[in-house]
């Protein structure tokens, strides 16, 4: 199924493109908080030239136990599920049903804090990189929350860190035009560095807005 493609706001660029100094450059996305499909929740993925990249719009309701990350063309890339009868795990599978990956890509658990650190604090989450066949642990990122800004108080806004070395390998951030204008809550960019894989960082930023009930 692929939808027709409407006005995005993915047109406003960000100036935060810059070369790394490995020749490569960081990558900058633009992250709508809504569904190409009409009364639909989800989420739409854009680059740098207002092409849609990846979307999620096949689930009815927010806070879903399930959730498939598609390209354009509705392919499933990723299957994302929360676990039952735990409380605030998360795991990703490339694919979908009958095809899905035995083992999970990765895993996301949210640690249980203080019901004083539920507001005004980052709460970070662990996450774990596993290999797909032998299901070892390759790397661990830490989803570190970060305000969006307005003044809304919402965790939209995410850096993924990578726990060896303390680097963000992502930002999430409220998009601002080169003219220094916010765009709406709902308009997102996340900037991905060379080197990261793009599905599992949309994955964990998707983990992300499920758990903090802003998808």
């Amino acid at each position: 199924m692929a939808p027709r493609v409407h006005s995005s706001p993915a047109s406003a660029s960000t100036s935060s493109q810059k070369p790394a100094c490995t020749g490569e450059q960081r990558k900058v996305f633009t992250v709508w908080m809504k569904s190409l499909v009409l009364n639909g929740h989800g989420c739409t993925v854009y680059d740098s030239g207002g092409g849609i990249v990846y979307r999620v719009d096949n689930y009815g309701s927010r806070c879903s136990g399930s959730v498939c990350l598609m390209d354009l063309d509705g392919t499933v890339v990723l299957n994302v599920v929360k676990k039952k009868l735990s409380f605030g795990r998360w795991e990703g599978y490339k694919g979908r049903g009958q095809k899905r990956e035995p083992r999970p890509w990765f895993t996301v658990t949210r640690p249980v804090r203080p019901f004083r650190w539920s507001h005004g604090r980052s709460v970070p989450s662990s996450c774990e990189f596993r290999c797909d066949t032998t299901g070892q642990v390759m790397m661990r990122y830490t989803i570190v929350a970060d305000e969006c800004g307005g003044g809304s108080g919402r965790k939209q806004g995410c850096r993924i860190v990578d726990e060896a070395t303390g680097v963000a390998v992502a930002e999430v951030k409220r998009k601002v035009t080169p003219s220094g204008v916010a765009l709406g809550e709902d308009v997102l960019s996340l900037v991905v560095e060379p080197g990261a894989d793009l599905s599992l960082v949309v994955g964990l930023v998707l983990v992300y807005g499920l758990m903090n009930r802003t998808m």
